[in-house]
């Protein structure tokens, strides 16, 4: 496997510190649900960037894994906080 790009590095770094600034701001708003339902994707996204920066070692293989995994609860767990505030929103 090959290291990434400059331009890629950038976009991953610049994605989760976006998403860091996303959490904390909602965090401010009183959304605390919300923020800690971002939690398991900011991990699968740390998971991803300490992948390539190991330029995809077969020996850390097992980081995709985890890397899926939390994507799979990050989404999971942003969907029922988004059902919340629809449902907060309504009542």
């Amino acid at each position: 496997m090959h290291v990434l790009s400059l331009g890629t590095w950038w976009i991953h770094i610049a994605s989760v510190i976006e998403w860091c600034l996303a959490i904390v701001l909602l965090e401010q708003r009183g959304l605390r649900g919300m923020a800690l339902a971002m939690l398991p994707a900011l991990v699968s996204a740390m998971a991803a960037c300490t992948w390539h920066l190991f330029d995809n070692s077969e020996a850390l293989r097992g980081l995709v894994v985890l890397q899926a995994g939390f994507t799979l609860v990050g989404n999971t767990t942003l969907a029922i906080a988004a059902l919340q505030l629809k449902r907060q929103e309504a009542g």
